[in-house]
């Protein structure tokens, strides 16, 4: 299903309004964690704030709609921002990277599996990694479809 497809009917449903959304997919194991999303395991995620600072991508904000899309751009399901907030990478919560649902939740695999994406991301940027690199965190509830 295409991600026009899914947000009409998340519409249709009630489940969001207008016509303003993203489509998107995680930057790392993309299937994986669009599945944790859609059951509901993964309420939260993490992005380098630089992409931010450049522009490069809109900030994401409360309240705004995204669709998550699988590593082929199928539609997976429809979210809503509940909460962002930045902080350095080396201050990440413990509550954080329980909410990301990865790996057994803990605050140590989030900070061994994430400076790891950061470190390649930023360097194919021409960048380096840093513990005080602001991370923008972001939280969620699924909006569509309905948990199983």
């Amino acid at each position: 299903m295409t991600h026009q497809q899914l947000w009409a009917a998340c519409k249709a449903a009630g489940a969001a309004a207008g016509d303003r959304y993203e489509a998107w997919r995680y930057g790392g194991e993309a299937d994986a964690l669009a599945e944790l999303t859609r059951t509901g395991v993964k309420t939260a995620t993490a992005s380098a704030g630089f992409w931010y600072e450049t522009g490069e991508e809109p900030a994401p904000r409360v309240g705004a709609y995204s669709v998550v899309l699988d590593s082929r751009e199928e539609a997976v399901c429809v979210i809503r921002t509940t909460r962002v907030y930045t902080v350095p990478f080396d201050r990440v919560s413990a509550g954080h990277a329980f909410k990301e649902g990865e790996g057994e939740r803990s605050l140590a695999y989030w900070r061994r599996v994430h400076e790891d994406f950061f470190r390649n991301e930023l360097a194919r940027a021409g960048l380096e990694f840093s513990p005080s690199m602001p991370v923008v965190c972001e939280e969620f509830e699924v909006v569509y479809p309905p948990a199983d």
